[in-house]
């Protein structure tokens, strides 16, 4: 096992935790693997790596990319509308 850390927006690192397995897949998919750990737990692994920050169920992260085998959609040839007011 590794305690996986994560960028934060301005470039540092920080340790994430999830309060539940289902809030864990729903932003790093169904194949993540994990352990549970306790709070305190989590800080004395990172903190010798010099992370001291932790974000607890993070929700603003960038889509997962989509698989090889999945087709995306074709770009829209035909000008979209707005609306005014």
């Amino acid at each position: 096992m590794a305690t996986r850390l994560f960028r934060t927006p301005v470039g540092g690192r920080t340790a994430v935790a999830f309060t539940a397995p289902a809030r864990l897949r729903a932003v790093l998919g169904a194949d993540q693997p994990w352990i549970p750990l306790s709070e305190p737990a989590l800080r004395a692994l990172t903190e010798p790596l010099g992370v001291r920050e932790l974000r607890i169920d993070p929700v603003l992260t960038a889509p997962r990319p989509a698989p090889a085998s999945v087709a995306l959609p074709e770009p829209l040839t035909r000008p979209l509308t707005a609306l005014a007011s």
